[in-house]
């Protein structure tokens, strides 16, 4: 997985999330606080998202296949919306229900020292995991907000921690407050609620991931400002006189595709715009090293023809070379 992957916050959060789920489990024994369950299996799962994440980090490095001509880097967004689903069900599901459960039939939370040191533990240790996400994350997010980088970033996996990280931190300030009033009025309701907005938190986050990470697995554009680099370097003004039309596709994070109809002149030669072809490939990786896959089609510019193309994709834009 490449540095984008944000391998060293996985690894981070992983080791964060194992032994605050231990520590969780055992507050839970202790104490028979709901919240300290459903915390234990929202660290549990979110110890399994990390692995997916790696998982898919791995497998998405093998190499092309004559069944898959383009390789496999779109694993990284399946292992993704994996994530997605396991925090949905797993995470968010079961702490709705231990939270409805205990809203239902509460009970006094007993040895009270175990579930404070507990959390105030795992707060400091998800503090530990959230700063290296954040650390790792602004080595690529550039000057976007943090709200635009998890939306428009290509490598799902910072995006995901992120979040995990996030939602993991305001989930165990609601348990310690759901505790925390339990203890103060001695009603175990407070625990239930506790747990039902942790799992209620989860759900949320949950959708979050599973819509972002949809985009990705349908196919998203490139960015912005590699587009614009991409026509930049196609045109050289001579034998490639502009761009007729042109799309981009992500076929992972670090793997971009690039197909586009050229304008040539009518008198070229064949030589001559294999020849510009060659080079205008050369100058794209130039300018945008993750375009590993071009295909670049010499046409006549027909301006009728780039209208009506340009109008059919994207009304009231007609394309001009």
């Amino acid at each position: 997985m490449s540095a984008s992957g944000g391998t060293k916050a996985i690894v981070a959060a992983l080791a964060a999330n194992l032994s605050i789920a231990v520590a969780k489990f055992v507050a839970f024994l202790f104490s028979g606080s709901s919240s300290m369950l459903a915390e234990s299996v929202h660290s549990l799962a979110d110890s399994g998202n990390q692995g997916l994440l790696l998982l898919g980090g791995k497998r998405a490095k093998r190499e092309a296949t004559p069944q898959h001509p383009f390789g496999y880097g779109r694993e990284r967004y399946i292992y993704a919306f994996l994530v997605s689903i396991v925090l949905f069900s797993v995470g968010g599901m079961f702490a709705v229900y231990e939270g409805y459960e205990k809203i239902k039939h509460p009970h006094e939370i007993t040895a009270w020292y175990w579930p404070v040191g507990v959390l105030v533990f795992a707060i400091i240790a998800e503090v530990f995991s959230f700063r290296t996400a954040i650390k790792e994350s602004n080595q690529t997010r550039g000057d976007r907000s943090w709200t635009e980088f998890v939306r428009r970033s290509k490598a799902p996996e910072l995006p995901v921690v992120l979040l995990e990280d996030l939602g993991a931190l305001v989930g165990l300030i609601l348990a310690l407050g759901g505790v925390g009033l339990a203890l103060a009025t001695g009603n175990g309701v407070w625990d239930g609620i506790g747990t039902l907005c942790i799992g209620i938190l989860l759900i949320v986050i949950a959708i979050i991931l599973a819509a972002e990470t949809k985009s990705l697995l349908l196919g998203e554009s490139a960015g912005l400002e590699e587009v614009e680099k991409i026509k930049a370097a196609v045109v050289d003004g001579d034998t490639v006189t502009g761009i007729i039309h042109m799309r981009t596709l992500h076929l992972g994070p670090e793997e971009l595709l690039v197909a586009a109809k050229i304008a040539v002149q009518h008198d070229d030669t064949a030589v001559e715009v294999a020849r510009a072809i060659d080079a205008a490939e050369s100058r794209i990786r130039a300018a945008v090293p993750i375009a590993r896959v071009i295909y670049l089609e010499p046409d006549i510019f027909d301006a009728e023809a780039a209208a009506a193309t340009a109008t059919a994709t994207d009304p009231g834009k007609p394309s001009a070379p």
